[in-house]
């Protein structure tokens, strides 16, 4: 007869790989090496650098925060949420109306093809490392989603908490302008990362409001950033996608 100490201790070992599990995941799907694509887009802000309004630590952390809380950041946050919600009751009804409405929520054709394509590169690695036969009927849906909408299916589908995907998703959002303020500026490492711990707060209100908000009631507010955006898609000298 198992006794309860064995059923506590089987079950607290379970919720251990599961949570270990689920840090793994989200490490890995949201790493620099991820096959992505990442490191070669900016949001916009290499244009932003080239006309000055960005060029030290203070005015790219300020370039970060509009993205993160009235930009992409914010809209991508809220789809995220709705996204796993609809993917983890497989209400795949809902899903197409939300994927639709990532696809359609972009301010320029540079930010489109950013989240798309990244979107695209996410679903097509992981579903080959992690396979899904949830990820794999909404991947033959949906060849191009936007990025935040496939990390959401994917974590939904592989049961990884809400609030945990969402800050890792936000966070590497907020790491991935950070690294091209860091070769564009350039900063050095330090700056890098004393922007990354100022941005901590912001993250936490972008997962607040993501919360907080219907998708009725979302929007954005960072005309500078998709006019940057814009004007980069006719820039003389690129290094960058977006």
């Amino acid at each position: 007869m198992t006794s309860t100490n064995t059923i506590t201790a089987t079950v607290t070992a379970m919720i251990t790989i599961t949570t270990e599990a689920a840090l793994y995941r989200l490490m890995t799907w949201l790493s620099p090496s991820y096959p992505v694509g990442a490191f070669s887009y900016s949001h916009g802000l290499e244009y932003a650098v080239e006309t000055g309004m960005v060029g030290d630590a203070a005015s790219l952390r300020a370039f970060c925060e509009a993205a993160l809380l009235t930009g992409a950041g914010r809209s991508d946050a809220a789809l995220f949420a709705a996204a796993y919600e609809a993917a983890a009751v497989d209400d795949s009804g809902r899903l197409d109306e939300i994927t639709a409405l990532a696809a359609a929520w972009r301010g320029s054709r540079e930010l489109a093809l950013e989240s798309e394509s990244q979107g695209t590169a996410f679903l097509a690695a992981t579903s080959k490392a992690w396979p899904s036969p949830q990820l794999d009927a909404f991947r033959a849906r949906h060849r191009r989603p936007a990025l935040s909408i496939a990390v959401a299916v994917a974590c939904a589908a592989h049961r990884i908490p809400l609030a945990a995907a969402l800050a890792a998703y936000l966070h590497a959002f907020a790491a991935n302008l950070v690294s091209a303020g860091i070769r564009l500026i350039p900063l050095g490492q330090s700056d890098g990362q004393r922007v990354t711990a100022e941005l901590e707060a912001s993250v936490a209100q972008a997962i607040h409001d993501a919360g907080a908000l219907s998708l009725d009631d979302v929007g954005t507010a960072a005309p500078l950033l998709d006019w940057c955006s814009m004007r980069h898609e006719t820039q003389y000298t690129r290094l960058f996608r977006s």
